[in-house]
């Protein structure tokens, strides 16, 4: 049954604050004031969104890929990489001359993930763990992000969005995976992922329906005043 948005603060809240500890001490811009969702938040339970077999079989990395224009020598975030589905298919296409970001907030699906790509030889993975108001990433460092059925886990997505910002090289794009369904049921609807993304200052370029939800594509545009954000309603 659908959670509360109480409940699912605390129980992202908790996740975090246990999480906190062991991150990597990269600098990151102040949190804005910007407001909180006034909407569920969806509680982390799973470093795995389905099996991997299923997602190979109706082609989704291959489709995302695609749509997010990930190629050789891309550089790449996964962000809330989990147990790596995307990390092991997005490290072989971009290659040596590309670089993948595994960022999560979990460090225990961090460490597995780690062992994984160890295991895999993947030399162009690196790892981050972030926070629930900041992915934490390099600045000008990526031309993709990925946020693959984890958005609706955000606890704080405008801060987030507009932390990440300064993180995209030119004409970098964000990619956000997702299943147009209620945030307490895991997914995000369209029109709500498209009002908080432009809400502060992300521009869609395109949704396409895919077999596993939909994907969307945005630009990060002019940034806003943050004393000008609202939040979008559900």
């Amino acid at each position: 049954m659908p959670m509360t948005r109480s409940a699912a603060a605390s129980a992202v809240a908790s996740l975090f604050l246990a999480g906190a500890a062991g991150a990597q001490s990269l600098p990151g811009p102040l949190a804005a004031p910007l407001p909180a969702p006034e909407r569920d938040v969806a509680a982390i339970v799973s470093p795995e969104w389905s099996d991997e077999a299923s997602r190979d079989a109706v082609g989704e990395a291959r489709d995302v890929m695609r749509l997010a224009g990930i190629g050789p020598g891309s550089s790449v975030a996964d962000i809330g990489a989990g147990s790596g589905y995307y990390v092991m298919r997005v490290s072989p296409v971009v290659g040596a001359r590309g670089r993948v970001i595994a960022q999560d907030v979990e460090p225990r699906y961090l460490a597995r993930l780690k062992q994984r790509v160890t295991r895999a030889r993947l030399g162009n993975v690196s790892f981050v763990q972030g926070s629930a108001d900041d992915a934490r990433l390099p600045p000008a460092s990526i031309d993709v992000a990925l946020m693959v059925h984890m958005y609706h886990e955000i606890a704080q997505p405008y801060r987030l969005l507009d932390n990440l910002r300064a993180s995209f090289r030119p004409g970098g794009r964000l990619v956000i995976v997702d299943l147009d369904r209620q945030t307490a049921w895991h997914g995000t609807p369209k029109a709500l992922l498209a009002c908080e993304l432009k809400a502060v200052g992300y521009q869609l370029v395109a949704i396409t329906d895919i077999r596993q939800g939909y994907s969307a594509v945005f630009r990060p545009g002019p940034r806003p005043d943050p004393a000008s954000v609202r939040a979008c309603r559900a």
